[in-house]
């Protein structure tokens, strides 16, 4: 901690982590010091994954150098998190130990493939810049035979992500000449799409996954995958066939925070839902290691960059409020937003707000040309604004 000033530990370089230090630089006098520790050498923005995974962005499109953020005054640390002393707002990063007057722990969810045995040897994992890109090299490869998309597991981030991604294979199969010889399925855990949004939401996001051809199946938990012959099976006892495999892993929080004792009965940090404040004084959980539950409908807030975001402003600016007294303390509202590729350059626009009683309220507008448009548009802005 400075002897001159206050210091701020953000652990991640995702959208919230990102975000929080940008702010904290900003608005902070010089003399207190920002902190950013990430273990990556290149921040990745997550939602042109999809892109990159039907071969219209390349990695270094979507990537960008996390050391950048040391020319806007943000301390960046590069190295893996051995452990975290919430109490003391401590870190240990490669040997060396950080303190700080304030930490905010924005360490995203693990994927945990191997929680579902044969998933990794079988498929592609599209969440990870590797999986993307060996999904839009094995693709090329398929002319005939059945593609499967996976959810194996809840919760999961980005929850249109499932759902963008059959859409997408389907529209390159078509763009291909192949889709009377290929099928695409869809299998999830889930009862619907994205069903925190509401019935209507869910059978809208159907309707536009069948309409394609694409083939539907809820409520299908997946127990193991047989890569040599290239089967699913299920918890309900039903299998599936693929010829290619594209699967969204199970999440969990990171070891290091789980070890921290920092996790709930639901496996992730309990926050307040207002402030992101976790139970250790000026320690705050922002994206998706928090957990939060919508008590209108027992339901847990979605996993998704949007909230991160949002998370990250809220708590960014009542540590300056904090630090020197300026403004007033703000709240998460719990407003989010997403757009939904749906394939031939058009896109649909979920919105609402997640924390309305008696239950979330949420509006999707069907795809359009000008939606796919305002993703494009935003995902320059993103990698503009923030590098």
């Amino acid at each position: 901690m400075s002897a001159t000033g206050k210091t701020v530990l953000i652990l991640g370089a995702g959208f919230g982590g990102i975000v929080a230090a940008s702010r904290l630089r900003r608005a902070l006098p010089r003399g207190h010091r920002v902190i950013l520790v990430e273990r990556e050498a290149d921040h990745v923005f997550p939602p042109s994954l999809l892109w990159l995974m039907i071969g219209e962005r390349a990695s270094a499109d979507i990537s960008r150098p996390i050391a950048a953020l040391a020319g806007r005054g943000i301390e960046v640390v590069r190295g893996n998190i051995e452990k975290i002393n919430p109490a003391r707002r401590a870190v240990t990063v490669g040997g060396r130990e950080l303190a700080g007057d304030y930490m905010i722990v924005a360490l995203g969810a693990e994927l945990a493939p191997e929680l579902v045995p044969g998933l990794a040897a079988a498929g592609h994992n599209f969440y990870t810049l590797a999986g993307a890109g060996s999904l839009r090299d094995a693709r090329l490869k398929l002319n005939q035979g059945r593609v499967v998309v996976l959810v194996s597991a809840i919760p999961f981030k980005c929850p249109g992500a499932p759902n963008e991604a059959a859409m997408l294979l389907e529209y390159d199969c078509r763009r291909r000449g192949i889709r009377k010889q290929v099928s695409v399925d869809l299998y999830t855990v889930e009862p619907g799409p994205m069903p925190v949004a509401g019935q209507a939401v869910s059978a809208a996001l159907r309707q536009m996954i069948e309409s394609k051809g694409i083939g539907y199946h809820p409520d299908h938990t997946a127990m193991a995958v047989d890569a040599t012959v290239r089967r699913i099976t299920f918890a309900n006892g039903a299998s599936a066939e693929f010829d290619l495999l594209a699967y969204i892993p199970p999440h969990r929080a990171a070891q290091v925070v789980r070890d921290a004792g920092m996790c709930g009965e639901s496996g992730w940090v309990p926050v307040d839902r207002g402030t992101m404040a976790t139970k250790f004084p000026s320690v705050f959980a922002v994206g998706d290691v928090a957990g939060i539950m919508l008590t209108s409908i027992g339901k847990p807030l979605p996993k998704a960059g949007v909230f991160a975001h949002y998370e990250a402003d809220v708590v960014a600016h009542n540590i300056v409020h904090a630090i020197t007294g300026k403004g007033a303390p703000q709240r998460f509202a719990g407003n989010g937003e997403c757009f939904l590729e749906a394939g031939d350059g058009r896109a649909g626009y979920g919105s609402g707000n997640f924390y309305a009683d008696p239950a979330p309220q949420v509006t999707l507008k069907p795809p359009s040309f000008m939606m796919h448009l305002g993703k494009v548009l935003y995902e320059k802005y993103w990698l503009f604004r923030w590098f």
